[in-house]
Formats: structure tokens, sequence, C-alpha cells
């Protein structure tokens, strides 16, 4: 019996919250250490997210990113099944709650496009399908943009919640990547998985 999507979800966010506090910060330390399998174009617009729930962190890769020259943005929710906009930030910047109680950056913020998004996901699989949380809000967004340039999305998750096969849909988009404290998974070339463990 195959499972749906709400029920890998429910299982992939189990394993999720289950996971200790000192955990969580030692896989976000581990990512921003680690940082983009690919060289950083400077001044390449990266889009990370606030993290709610029990989401890995970006924010430490974030700031790490930020050093190594590249801009911030951080999406904010328009409406559902409507694409995400993305407003520049920096980390010393205040956030302001949007219509999900999600922090998200002032409406005086400049909108921009990203070069590169981290995106937050409930589960994924080796072939870079992922589960959000259902409401379609970074499916329609890549969809979107891409028409308009070439964005690179790379998952965030830890380990955890990696599944065996996520039932994608002709309208799912698949990642680029997806990092995790131990794995770096490259989509884009015949080779499905880049192991680090040693």
């Amino acid at each position: 019996m195959t499972n749906t999507k709400s029920e890998l979800r429910a299982k992939a966010l189990a394993k999720r919250d289950a996971l200790s506090d000192k955990k969580r910060s030692s896989a976000a330390t581990k990512l921003a250490k680690r940082g983009l399998p690919f060289k950083l174009l400077p001044g390449s617009v990266v889009s990370g997210y606030s993290p709610i729930r029990s989401e890995i962190d970006p924010m430490p890769l974030m700031r790490q990113l930020a050093e190594a020259g590249a801009r911030l943005a951080l999406p904010c929710v328009t409406a559902r099944g409507q694409a995400l906009v993305f407003r520049i930030w920096h980390p010393n910047d205040r956030l302001m709650l949007g219509p999900l109680g999600i922090p998200e950056p002032s409406p005086a913020a400049a909108e921009i496009i990203p070069d590169i998004m981290l995106t937050p996901l409930a589960a994924f699989d080796r072939l870079g399908h992922r589960i959000g949380y259902g409401a379609g809000h970074y499916d329609h967004t890549f969809a979107h943009l891409r028409k308009a340039k070439q964005i690179v999305g790379i998952g965030l998750a830890f380990a955890a919640q990696e599944i065996e096969t996520v039932p994608a849909l002709a309208h799912d988009v698949a990642l680029d990547y997806v990092l995790t404290e131990s794995d770096v998974f490259d989509f884009r070339s015949s080779e499905v998985a880049h192991s680090l463990r040693g």
C-alpha cells in the first residue's frame, strides 16, 4: 500500500519534531560550515526562510553566505495558491509577522527575484522531490519565477526527513539540491548523491 502525501508528511514531521535542540543547532551549524555545494557568484541573491515549527534553521548558513558576498532575501506570503514575493533582508533587520504568523521583512523592503532559493520541506527523496506543507507556495513560486530566470532550488532538511519515494505530481517542482547535516544531494547530475559520510 502506498502512503499518501499527507501520511508521509505527518511521519516525516514527527521524526523532525523528535530531534533534540542540541541536534537541531548542531545541524544548522554544520550546514553553515559546509556552505553551498557550488561557487557563489558575488552579488547573488539568496532567499532563505524564517524557521517555523521544527524546521532546520537556515540563519547561520545565510549569515555565512552574506559574509561571502550574497545579498539576502526572505519570502513574503501573499495568498494561498499564489507565488511568494521576496524582499531584501539583512541579518540585523527587524522582521514583522506576516499573514500566516511567519516573520517577514517589512513591506517597505525592496522586492527582488532570488538566484538561489533555500527551501524548507517536510520530506524529500533521492530524486529531488519534496513534500511541503500542502499549500503549494514553493511549487507555484518556482513555476512562476523560472519563467523569468533560472533559479537554483536548494532544500534544507535534517537527514531524518529523507523518505524512500515522494508521490510527485506533474505540477510538483523537483529541487536542484538537498542539503542535510550529513549529506549533499545533487540532483542536477546523473549521480544521485554525493555522500559526505566518511
